[in-house]
């Protein structure tokens, strides 16, 4: 009697872990959830695989409830008005929170055409500190060729959300399965250089162990990965003043070494992961944001940039 009551009492225990796992993942598909139940009971290392999950998906509860921060607008109330009318672009370029507003005398709307960037998270294997999986652009890329960069790319027309548009272009890029990645939020928009509208999406990666970076050689040279952390913190870092529209901003330049090999993490890559960091640690940079309003040129072609 004794025994069918302990085996009861197990049973109803599992029974409860279970259905607070789905209740926390109850967003994402039902072979996310059910890998990331394999994957915790699989490991070898039971012990700190566990851990290590109940870290995720408290990260993952905290994520799914943030909410980007409502837009701000010129202190010029009928400026507001008028701009308000017209529609607006919620955007940034490497610091938080800025808004470009449209004026109201464009003779076309302002529609920038949408990308998607997965910023991928991890746990390292030592410290259990978060990671965030980036890689380096071809040198043969006829744009930002050798630079660092988020896995991602323009939308297409058969991609349902932005999430489909990252997770797509992570396969594509660096072979990324998404069935293994657990998406979680969405951040603000930012703006880029060529202004292309950038939505970050963050999803966690429960068990690193299964991706084996397959990079597509004709857009990527290397697959890498750094703490997150590192980008609220002021060493390795260095800023640089830059102009448009007759308003000063700030980008930033993340240096970063790994297995000897030397990579600057900078403009709106490092924007978008200050941006992430500020959300994953809640808590924001160490160092000066410098956040001007841009208004938009009146008028905007596909050779306009920010310089």
């Amino acid at each position: 009697m004794l025994s069918s009551i302990r085996r009861l009492s197990m049973s109803i225990s599992i029974s409860i872990s279970s259905i607070s796992s789905l209740t926390l993942y109850s967003f994402q598909s039902p072979n996310s959830l059910r890998k990331l139940i394999m994957d915790s009971s699989s490991s070898k290392n039971h012990s700190f695989n566990n851990t290590s999950q109940k870290r995720l998906l408290a990260l993952a509860q905290q994520l799914r409830l943030y909410k980007p921060p409502p837009p701000q607008f010129d202190s010029d109330f009928e400026e507001q008005k008028l701009e308000e009318s017209a529609g607006k672009v919620v955007s940034q370029l490497g610091f938080q929170e800025s808004v470009t507003p449209i004026s109201a005398v464009q003779t076309e709307r302002f529609k920038p055409k949408r990308a998607a960037v997965l910023i991928c998270l991890f746990e390292g294997d030592d410290d259990g500190e978060l990671r965030v999986i980036l890689t380096k652009r071809s040198s043969k890329l006829s744009t930002h060729s050798g630079e660092i960069a988020l896995p991602g790319g323009k939308a297409e027309e058969g991609d349902a959300s932005d999430a489909d548009t990252a997770t797509r272009e992570a396969k594509e890029e660096i072979g990324l399965d998404p069935s293994l990645v657990n998406i979680v939020t969405c951040l603000e928009p930012f703006l880029s250089k060529h202004l292309l509208r950038v939505i970050p999406v963050i999803g966690i990666l429960s068990n690193k162990k299964e991706f084996n970076p397959t990079p597509n050689i004709a857009e990527v040279e290397a697959v890498f990965d750094v703490p997150l952390e590192m980008f609220l913190k002021d060493e390795n870092r260095r800023s640089e003043e830059r102009e448009w529209m007759g308003e000063k901003y700030l980008i930033h330049l993340f240096d970063y070494e790994l297995d000897n090999k030397k990579y600057l993490i900078w403009g709106l890559t490092a924007g978008i992961l200050i941006r992430a960091a500020s959300v994953v640690y809640q808590r924001p940079p160490a160092f000066l944001e410098q956040n001007p309003k841009f208004k938009l040129p009146k008028v905007v072609d596909k050779d306009t940039t920010m310089s």
